[in-house]
This record gives structure tokens, sequence and C-alpha cells, in this order.
């Protein structure tokens, strides 16, 4: 397992909303894997209907010393968001910070610890 650096700039990255009790669990989040990873930069961002977006939080990352970004897609499963809107956000990126390594992980659906915790969560609810 890989430790997170001051270096390693982490952005939880969510659709979005105008309602904003919507991104209240994804701040909890935030605020979740920051204590986690004390020594990592955490920051979420938004596609849509909500700030930071995801190039203002890169950019605030990298800005504050990130030396590599890791963008964490807080969808369930892949499609269109991860698929099609993320990769030109994510190179656009690249192109404005060269020399700092980004890379996106899986979705949650394709985390099978993930998966995981869901049907926990559905079995204890069920019970």
């Amino acid at each position: 397992m890989r430790v997170a650096s001051l270096s390693t700039g982490i952005v939880l990255f969510a659709h979005g909303s105008r309602d904003p009790e919507w991104a209240v669990p994804f701040r909890t989040l935030e605020r979740l894997v920051a204590a986690r990873l004390p020594t990592a930069r955490v920051a979420l961002a938004f596609l849509e209907a909500a700030a930071p977006t995801l190039p203002d939080a890169i950019d605030g990352l990298v800005a504050g010393g990130a030396t590599s970004v890791l963008v964490v897609p807080l969808f369930l499963a892949p499609g269109g968001h991860t698929r099609r809107d993320l990769p030109p956000l994510l190179a656009a990126a690249r192109a404005r910070h060269p020399g700092v390594p980004m890379r996106a992980a899986a979705t949650l659906g394709e985390t099978p610890a993930v998966l995981d915790a869901i049907a926990a969560w559905i079995e204890q609810a069920a019970g």
C-alpha cells in the first residue's frame, strides 16, 4: 500500500447540485479522507452546479504544492460523466500543469470493497 505524501493531491469528484444539502455527505467524506490521509492534500470538486469545479480544485492543489494528483470519481458506475466528461478535463489539467502526474481512480462500483460495504449496509437495513 502506498502512503500519500504532502505532495499528493486527492480530488473527490462528484456530480454537483444546486441544493447545498446534497453536498453534505461529500463534504463529510472529504473530512474522513483527510483524517485517514493526513499527509495528503484533499479537495472536493464538482462537475456542475456547485463549486469548486474540477479544474479549480486541481489548480488549487497544484498551487498549494501538490506534485501529483489523483482524481477519485464519486460515481457508482462508469458512464457519460466518467467516460466523456472527465478525460478532457483531466487532459486540460495536465496541459496546464506539465510535469504533474495525474490519474483517475475507478468509479465506486468498480471497487469490490465498496460493493461489499453497500451489500452489508443493505443487509443491515433489511435486518
